[in-house]
């Protein structure tokens, strides 16, 4: 059997393990650790820059270009401080690269013997503030489609009242009013991602009668819509679920409307008990449409933010806010073909409190 080797080869073996750049150096100056990643982001080799100096080794300038190792000055810091916060910098090849430090200390308050450097690429923060710049304008696009339809009919108003029948009146100012609800649900549903994402979504579950709730968004999307949208439930009932009455009501609308929009013919609607076999109690919600379905390579897109699939409108956040109110109750939401044409939704919903954590 072999010998672990714990000096400085098995430390600098698992330090290659490590994704990010590793710079290691004493107080003077001299690097003692660096691993591969680190040599690649720092352009220099592992051999070259082990035992060299850390101003040669750490060439690393902000947009003024000052360095690293002037800016932050580890040694002359105060004895409070043991460590130094994210920064921005660029590498010698000008590339973005992410820098973190933790100051090694003598002592709680002792002078600093040896500093540790942590070097990641910058192209996942630029990744991320492009992702952030698409949901800008996403955002701003599907804000401003209202907001010019308010703009323009209020404007209208203003400069042709006299002008204007009573009739024309009232259809401006019923469209104002529509594309008015249509900013408040965006903006509603916004809120909803933001809780979601964070984690601070507030739920107030208590135990329900899903055919009764079923029926109210049947009820209420059905009068907006000239489609066909039908409700099954079983003649001997089913159990009641554990889920808060408005986010539950929430998934079912959004499932509905998005039927009705993406789909075509006919909206099913039903509801049935979860099989014997399930892991828990509850009830299975199935809406299915007849229009052409989605592909199998396509469902796990679905429950993205701002996914749309097709020429109908909508924000893209109504399945993505399904599956994370049904996740919150401890549910499961799947897609799958309809029984005969079209796609169906499949949300499954317990009776008691699975909510996760």
């Amino acid at each position: 059997m072999s010998r672990i080797d714990p000096g400085p080869s098995r430390l600098r073996s698992l330090a290659d393990l490590y994704p990010d750049g590793v710079v290691g150096a004493t107080v003077d100056g001299q690097v003692t650790l660096i691993n591969d990643r680190g040599a690649q982001l720092l352009a220099t080799t592992v051999d070259a820059a082990t035992g060299g100096r850390i101003e040669d080794v750490l060439r690393l300038q902000d947009q003024e270009g000052c360095n690293w190792w002037q800016f932050n000055d580890p040694i002359g810091s105060l004895s409070i401080r043991t460590a130094i916060p994210e920064q921005s910098w660029l590498n010698a090849s000008g590339e973005e690269v992410l820098t973190t430090a933790r100051l090694v200390r003598d002592g709680k308050r002792g002078p600093v013997v040896g500093i540790a450097i942590a070097i990641r690429s910058g192209h996942g923060r630029a990744r991320l503030d492009r992702e952030r710049s698409d949901l800008v304008a996403t955002v701003a696009h599907e804000l401003r489609s209202p907001l010019t339809g308010v703009k323009g009919f209020v404007q209208a108003l203003l400069n042709r009242w006299d002008k204007l029948s009573d009739d024309q009146r009232k259809l401006m100012l019923t469209t104002v009013n529509a594309d008015a609800d249509r900013l408040v649900r965006l903006i509603a549903e916004l809120l909803d991602v933001a809780r979601i994402d964070t984690g601070r979504l507030s739920l107030y579950p208590r135990q329900v009668d899903a055919a009764l709730l079923a029926r109210r968004v049947v009820d209420s999307v059905g009068a907006g819509t000239s489609r066909r949208i039908e409700l099954s439930t079983p003649p001997d009932g089913l159990p009641e679920i554990f889920a808060d009455p408005d986010k539950f009501t929430q998934v079912l609308t959004n499932l509905v409307e998005n039927a009705v929009r993406h789909g075509q013919g006919r909206v099913k609607v039903s509801l049935v008990g979860l099989p014997d076999d399930a892991a828990h109690a509850g009830v299975r919600v199935c809406v299915d449409d007849e229009g052409e379905g989605i592909p199998k390579e396509m469902r796990n897109r679905i429950f993205t933010k701002f996914w749309k699939h097709g020429a109908s409108g909508g924000s893209g956040l109504g399945m993505y806010i399904v599956g994370g109110l049904t996740r919150a109750h401890g549910g499961l939401v799947t897609v799958t073909d309809a029984p005969e044409i079209g796609a169906r939704v499949m949300v499954d919903w317990p009776s008691e409190d699975l909510r996760p954590g």
